[in-house]
């Protein structure tokens, strides 16, 4: 991707990403048409090799590792049901704070 498209998809909401992402994976004719962010992504035509390059985009865009544990059908079934993955996935892990014995 150009660096110009790089600086251009940073400025869109993840939600808007994720779509862009989306339309890209589909093709056409999905490029061309609405897609309802709690339509079913089998419906509007992702296959399970499209869904596995969703997968693999999704890392890249978003520099996240997806465990194995989050690739369910319930987590790829919608881009609502996506985008709550990529929000999860994107926090910072919060560590605890260690405790000051004797402070």
């Amino acid at each position: 991707m150009s660096e110009l498209a790089d600086q251009s998809l940073a400025q869109l909401t993840l939600r808007e990403r994720l779509i862009a992402l989306v339309r890209q994976i589909l093709g056409p004719p999905a490029a061309n048409r609405p897609l309802p962010i709690d339509a079913r992504l089998a419906d509007l035509g992702m296959s399970s090799l499209k869904m596995v390059s969703l997968m693999l985009a999704l890392e890249v865009q978003f520099e996240i590792a997806i465990p194995q544990e989050e690739i369910t059908p319930e987590n790829f079934a919608s881009i609502e049901s996506v985008e709550a993955v990529v929000e999860r996935l994107s926090r910072p892990a919060r560590t605890p704070t260690p405790s000051h014995a004797g402070s």
